[in-house]
């Protein structure tokens, strides 16, 4: 018999992480502990406010599901998004632990290294940015959180901050077309890596045919492996979250089709 158990928990954050959609200071946690022939595997995932989750919506889909269920009978049974994730993650660790093999084992895949991560730099006024840069200014990677039309003073900053650091500069769906394009030679002079998600995911069909200097990252346009293909004739890159593709099953789905679609 599979039992799942589910908390709710709040962590400080460290300073108040803003975005052009707002700001938040504690992360909203969902833990879900999946029990069997004493065994536990532990997931969680983050509500994602931006399309309607919430702690209380989440606990309500993994309280229905049934009482039995495989982790690919899962994928069918409730749709991509957070409370699938937390639930697939500790199925997977349930798994590992059943069966003493690390989930990259069991998942086939290549044993992990050791992997540069992005730094992320929170939107806030330039000498703000300017300060979080310096202090961070040994990292090899910084992600700046950007997406007003005063972006560029924010952006030269952190370059001054930071100038031997590699920068990748995260819209949140906060520019228009016209913002965007007027700024592409500063954008190239501040030798920006990668721009994410850059215009709103309900309007990215404008960038189809537009010819950028610096490659795009799909974020919120890309939630699962479908609609890959069109968002191939927008982006070079697509971020995947467990979050939003439900979870560590349909996320390596989607990596490998899109890396099939180059």
């Amino acid at each position: 018999m599979l039992k799942l158990e589910i908390l709710e928990e709040a962590f400080p954050l460290a300073q108040s992480f803003n975005i052009s959609r707002g700001s938040k200071t504690e992360a909203k946690v969902i833990h879900v502990i999946a029990n069997q022939d004493g065994f536990s595997g532990h997931g969680e995932c983050v509500p994602y406010a931006r399309y309607g989750e919430t702690c209380e919506t989440v606990r309500q889909q993994i309280e229905a599901l049934p009482d039995q269920f495989s982790r690919g009978e899962l994928q069918s049974i409730i749709p991509a998004g957070a409370a699938r994730n937390a639930v697939d993650c500790a199925l997977w660790d349930l798994e590992a632990k059943q069966t003493g093999q690390p989930v990259w084992q069991l998942a086939g895949l290549e044993e992990p290294k050791p992997l540069t991560t992005a730094y992320t730099l929170s939107l806030n006024e330039p000498d703000e940015m300017l300060l979080e840069a310096q202090k961070n200014a040994h990292r090899p990677l910084l992600k700046i959180k950007l997406g007003t039309t005063q972006d560029i003073p924010r952006l030269e900053a952190v370059r001054n901050g930071a100038p031997k650091s590699t920068i990748i500069v995260d819209a949140n769906e906060g520019w228009e077309l016209d913002t965007f394009l007027s700024i592409q030679d500063d954008l190239k002079r501040l030798e920006i890596a990668m721009i994410e998600q850059p215009l709103p995911e309900n309007g990215d069909e404008e960038l189809i045919d537009q010819h950028f200097q610096i490659p795009l990252c799909a974020d919120e346009s890309a939630h699962t492996s479908k609609g890959l293909e069109e968002l191939a004739s927008k982006y070079a890159f697509v971020n995947i979250k467990l979050d939003k593709t439900g979870g560590l099953t349909h996320a390596l789905v989607m990596k490998q089709r899109a890396e099939e679609l180059g």
